[in-house]
C-alpha cells in the first residue's frame, strides 16, 4: 500500500527547471532508494518533499493528504522528516539539545528513550557537545534527530557522505532497523551498490527525470544500470558521469 505517493513533480531553481514531471511512490515499510550521477536532482527531490522548497508543479500525497507547497513544519508535523546531506547538526550544542530540536515541531520529548534505545552511543554522550562525537556518532545524531520527529516517512540524503567503510555498514544497518521498526525511508545515496542492497525499490534519476525504476535487485542485475553506475569504483564507491538510457 503506498504512503507517500509523488505525481509530475517539477522544481525549478530561479528559471531553470531541474526537476522534471517525476513521479514515484514509498510503500508502507519499505526502503526505496534514489540513485543518479551528481547534479541529477536527488537532493533538490528531498529538499522539495520535506517542504524547503515549492515545487513549480505536481502532488506530493502522504497517507492521502496533500503536501505540495505546504511549508517545512507543516510537512514535518504530517509526518516527513528529513535527515539533510552533510549532518547539519549543530556543533556547539549538547547532543540532548540536537535531539530535542527534532521534536520541536511537536514538542513532545517522550520519544527520546526510544531513540536513545536505538543509538545507545548517544546516551552515554547527552551531555557533550555534538562537535565532539566522531563523524560516525555525527550522522547516527543526524538520523536519531530525524527520529525525534516521529515521521512516517524519513528522507535520508547521503547517509555515507565522509564515513569511513565500516561506519557507512553501520549507517546501512540503522536504516534496515528503521524500517523494520515501521518507518518507511527514502534514500538518496551516491554508493549505489549499497543502497540498492538495502532497498526494496528503486528509482534512477537522470537530469531531473526518473529513468528507470524498479525492484532493487532487478536495477543492480540491469546490464544498463552496472555500466552506468556500479562498474567504476572512486574513493566515495560507486560512481559514473555516464547517463543511463531510459527503460524501454
Amino acid at each position: 500500500m503506498s504512503l507517500l505517493e509523488v505525481h509530475d513533480l517539477a522544481v525549478s531553481h530561479g528559471a531553470i527547471e531541474v526537476l522534471h514531471d517525476v513521479s514515484l511512490e514509498v510503500g508502507e515499510g519499505e526502503i526505496v532508494a534514489v540513485i543518479g550521477p551528481n547534479g541529477s536532482g536527488k537532493t533538490t527531490l528531498l529538499r522539495t518533499l520535506a517542504g524547503v522548497l515549492r515545487p513549480r508543479r505536481g502532488t506530493i500525497v502522504l497517507a492521502g493528504r496533500q503536501l505540495a507547497g505546504e511549508p517545512a513544519w507543516r510537512v514535518v508535523r504530517h509526518g516527513i522528516a528529513l535527515v539533510p546531506e552533510g549532518r547539519r547538526i549543530f556543533a556547539d550544542q549538547t547532543v540532548r539539545a540536537n535531539l530535542e530540536l527534532g521534536a520541536v515541531s511537536h514538542r513532545r520529548f517522550d520519544r527520546l528513550p526510544a531513540v536513545l534505545e536505538r543509538f545507545p552511543a548517544l546516551r552515554e554522550r547527552l551531555e557533550q557537545p555534538a562537535g565532539a562525537l566522531s563523524g560516525g556518532q555525527q550522522q547516527m545524531l543526524a538520523i536519531a534527530r530525524g527520529l525525534m520527529a516521529r515521521p512516517t516517512v524519513l528522507l535520508l540524503d547521503e547517509p555515507s557522505l565522509g564515513l569511513a567503510p565500516k561506519l557507512v555498514r553501520d549507517a546501512f544497518e540503522a536504516v534496515r532497523r528503521i524500517r523494520a521498526e515501521g518507518v518507511s525511508v527514502l534514500l538518496v545515496e551516491q554508493l549505489a551498490a549499497m543502497a540498492l542492497e538495502v532497498a526494496d525499490r528503486g528509482y534512477v534519476l537522470e537530469r531531473g527525470r526518473i529513468v528507470a525504476s524498479g525492484v532493487a535487485r532487478d536495477l543492480a542485475a540491469d546490464p544498463r544500470i552496472v555500466r552506468a553506475y556500479l562498474g567504476q569504483r572512486t574513493n566515495r564507491g560507486v560512481s559514473s558521469g555516464r547517463e543511463c538510457p531510459p527503460a524501454p
